[in-house]
């Protein structure tokens, strides 16, 4: 767990919370909690963010669009499909 005093030196030379959160292997809102002493969720400042960070959901795989290419060709070009 990193000290109060590491997390503000990587603040200070212009680091993020998420990326603070990478460096030490700990969520941005604990960096948030320990930098600031305030829990993340409950700033009125908008902090939630820090608690609840987006999920990273990749929304097209290349292996996947080959796949339904190859199928919509297949399927466009059978005697069936007419």
């Amino acid at each position: 767990m990193p000290t109060r005093a590491e997390v503000l030196e990587l603040l200070d030379r212009g680091a993020t919370y998420e990326t603070v959160g990478e460096a030490f292997g700990i969520a941005p809102g604990k960096a948030y909690m320990i930098a600031t002493g305030r829990p993340a969720d409950g700033a009125p400042d908008g902090d939630q963010a820090l608690v609840n960070p987006r999920a990273h959901n990749p929304t097209e795989k290349p292996v996947v669009v080959a796949w339904v290419r190859e199928r919509a060709r297949h399927e466009l070009s059978s005697p069936e499909s007419s």
